[in-house]
């Protein structure tokens, strides 16, 4: 049950595949809106980031939802869930 507690504590992000040519990692971007406090206007940012894909199966243009995790290398912190659209 304690284990069940801590990773529902961990930070999950959903975004899209923009690189797969390492193996068994994928760069996933991450897209957010937010307005602006003086001008009202819609800002958008993106963050990519480095996830760990173990079985190689997200591809360029997929929509997967991410996990934060421990550090697995230099700069990935973050592993696949799962693949909620493929890329048509």
């Amino acid at each position: 049950m304690a284990d069940e507690t801590t990773r529902n504590s961990r930070k999950v992000r959903v975004g899209v595949v923009v690189s797969d040519a390492r193996d068994k990692t994928v760069t996933v971007e991450v897209g957010r809106s937010a307005g602006h406090p003086r001008y009202d206007k819609v800002v958008r940012t993106s963050t990519k980031f480095h996830a760990h894909d173990e079985a190689n199966d997200a591809h360029v243009g997929d929509t997967v939802r991410i996990m934060e995790t421990r550090p697995l290398s230099k700069q990935k912190r973050w592993r696949v869930v799962e693949i909620l659209e493929r890329a048509r």
